[in-house]
């Protein structure tokens, strides 16, 4: 029987390469986009990918959807919660508006969407819920701190459904944890602080300055979208589907240094399983 996955934030990056891999593999895909003319007219020839208008700061938007996903379909077999964007502010420069735009989309997006989703995924018997966390949802970063507590909201959040959700209803949770990706997603956290005043001259500074030159002396060829996608395909293969999943190496060793140092003994609770994969 034909299998189904919804894709939130799918007009870029991982989402868009994961929605082309899903369908191309023969899925039906609802990949939810703000842009919904924009990828119907350069996807259209792409068999079993349905491009939707989905907000996942808007509730409703996300029923409409789960809606028509049933009424077309009649089941969800993979939930892919992957909206999310970046954000480079040390909490002391970061307006509070800012901060709650980051946390309405990272943290109550997934919420809404698992909420409005879920009936469905236990009407279908047997469902898989995905979410792209990072490893900044496990290793805290200097001036990634407002950005870092919204995945690490994410973490908690999945990590505590996962404790009922599978021997309740049958449903798997796995924590998708890329490091530095190469899309949009960069560029587009770069943007964002160009277009709200640039890099400000103030205490902040030398800091930022370090970290933005250790990120590209440590990420001079970041995981593409595609590679990604891939991991995710080899995921729904699994039989038994992880809790957390690094999708590079990468991403292992970022996250097995703070493992290594880390004096809370951590180290139990970032166990992994993981597909080796040529990356």
């Amino acid at each position: 029987m034909n299998k189904v996955i919804c894709i939130t934030g799918a007009s870029s990056g991982i989402g868009l390469a994961t929605a082309l891999k899903f369908a191309h593999e023969g899925w039906t895909v609802y990949a939810g986009t703000r842009h919904l003319k924009r990828e119907q007219e350069l996807y259209q020839n792409v068999e079993g990918l349905q491009f939707v208008e989905l907000e996942v700061t808007q509730p409703e938007s996300i029923q409409q959807v789960i809606d028509r996903i049933e009424a077309e379909q009649g089941k969800l077999d993979l939930l892919f919660c992957n909206a999310g964007f970046g954000y480079l502010r040390a909490l002391g420069q970061a307006p509070f508006p800012e901060i709650e735009d980051v946390f309405n989309t990272n943290v109550y997006g997934v919420m809404h969407t698992i909420r409005a989703a879920l009936p469905l995924l236990q009407k279908t018997g047997y469902a898989h819920i995905v979410a792209t966390s990072s490893v900044g949802g496990l290793v805290g970063q200097p001036m990634n701190e407002v950005y870092c507590a919204s995945k690490f909201a994410v973490e908690g959040l999945l990590e505590s459904l996962a404790t009922y959700y599978k021997p309740l209803f049958n449903i798997d949770i796995t924590l998708l944890e890329p490091g530095a990706i190469a899309t949009e997603f960069n560029s587009t956290v770069m943007g964002h602080v160009a277009s709200t005043g640039g890099v400000l001259e103030d205490e902040y500074k030398p800091i930022l300055d370090a970290y933005r030159a250790a990120f590209l002396e440590r990420n001079v060829e970041p995981q593409t979208a595609d590679s990604v996608a891939d991991v995710m395909w080899e995921l729904v293969q699994l039989e038994t589907k992880p809790l957390r999943l690094r999708t590079s190496e990468r991403a292992e060793a970022f996250v097995a240094r703070k493992v290594s140092t880390d004096p809370t003994g951590l180290e139990g609770v970032l166990s992994t399983r993981r597909i080796q994969l040529n990356m």
